[in-house]
């Protein structure tokens, strides 16, 4: 039996040992270097602890002042991010969160922080799945294991008009990574409004092998009565005009059913599961708060889509005419975080929309 390299960790295998090292990445130890943790003798704990001195809390989190790009990681070897937790402060759709592989120059992770932990609308909505959870007030926990083999770098960038803190840990390990280990990779995309008839493009343009994991969507609804009727469709490996995967509805692929309605109630249900759900649903309160919004998530990790040279993905958006005889197609703002591993290098991903057009209205 080949010696255990402690990755795709489960309870399974959780008691083998392996020759794997562990390292954390913090406020505390920028470098994620054995031994090298707590030892600040400046940071913004520095007056709170200035009464014990080093070792008490000096650097738990950092400043990343307007318009600068702060690199939370810079690894170098081979091995995989196994857990991140991060607290931003500000306006999350102006964090944008980066991740290079292998000193490829374009990043494979593009993607406001918000939107990257499932937090679509700028607020706090309790999230409990496998890969991702966000836990009071704040708390962003990703656990995508995120392989490589010579570099890892991340970076947050504020693009916002005032300073944030961010605090930040990153476990990873140092170990071997197999050669059928692909690349972690998630892009974000926002469209306000659809153009009518128009579908939702979730991501297009991937090309490489690999397979699709997860989609985190945001629903802002324009229009009065059931708005999710609209198909998902997956094109890959030369699919054309005709996807090889159509799914039934909006709400179906989200793995609910029947409007998300509890029909007790008579209202929208949230609901989270390890694998898929509807973790937000943002009412109107009678004044400025206008629009019903909604967050989903639907994580392929039992059953990814595997693609061989291509991917694209689409969702329609669908809803009922008053009268409920015929389809209504819909021009809402709709948004997308896909994520997906593949073999390197990346194709390009599209520019993100500037500020104003990421800010949520």
């Amino acid at each position: 039996m080949d010696a255990f390299n402690g990755l795709g960790l489960n309870l399974g295998n959780l008691s083998r040992l392996s020759s794997a090292q562990t390292r954390s990445i913090s406020p505390e130890n920028l470098s994620g270097d054995k031994g090298a943790g707590g030892m600040a003798t400046e940071g913004l704990g520095a007056e709170p602890a200035s009464d014990l001195g080093q070792g008490w809390k000096v650097s738990p989190c950092v400043r990343i002042k307007a318009g600068e790009t702060f690199t939370i990681a810079d690894i170098e070897g081979s091995g995989a991010i196994q857990q991140m937790w991060m607290t931003p402060t500000g306006v999350w759709r102006h964090s944008i969160l980066r991740i290079y592989w292998d000193d490829q120059e374009h990043p494979s992770v593009e993607c406001p922080v918000g939107d990257f932990f499932g937090m679509h609308w700028g607020k706090f909505a309790p999230l409990v799945s496998q890969p991702i959870c966000v836990n009071p007030s704040s708390a962003f926990n990703c656990y995508w294991e995120m392989p490589f083999r010579r570099r890892c770098r991340m970076t947050l960038s504020n693009i916002d008009h005032e300073d944030m803190i961010l605090y930040y840990q990153v476990n990873y390990t140092l170990t071997d990574v197999p050669e059928d280990c692909a690349y972690f990779h998630a892009q974000f995309r926002r469209t306000n409004p659809l153009p009518y008839k128009d579908v939702f493009t979730i991501v297009d343009g991937i090309t490489g092998r690999g397979h699709y994991v997860g989609t985190a969507m945001g629903w802002g609804v324009n229009n009065a009565n059931w708005w999710g009727e609209g198909e998902i469709k997956f094109y890959y490996d030369g699919d054309k005009k005709w996807p090889t995967i159509c799914g039934t509805g909006t709400e179906d692929y989200f793995c609910g059913s029947y409007n998300f309605e509890n029909k007790s109630t008579n209202e929208y249900q949230e609901y989270c599961t390890p694998y898929a759900g509807l973790h937000q649903v943002l009412r109107p309160d009678g004044l400025y708060a206008s629009q019903t919004r909604f967050g989903m998530y639907r994580w392929h990790v039992m059953d990814p889509v595997r693609f061989e040279t291509d991917l694209r993905i689409t969702m329609q958006a669908l809803g009922w005419r008053k009268n409920h005889r015929r389809y209504l197609p819909l021009q809402d703002d709709i948004c997308a975080v896909s994520y997906w591993y593949q073999t390197l290098p990346t194709a390009p991903f599209p520019g993100l929309p500037d500020r104003d057009y990421l800010e949520v209205i």
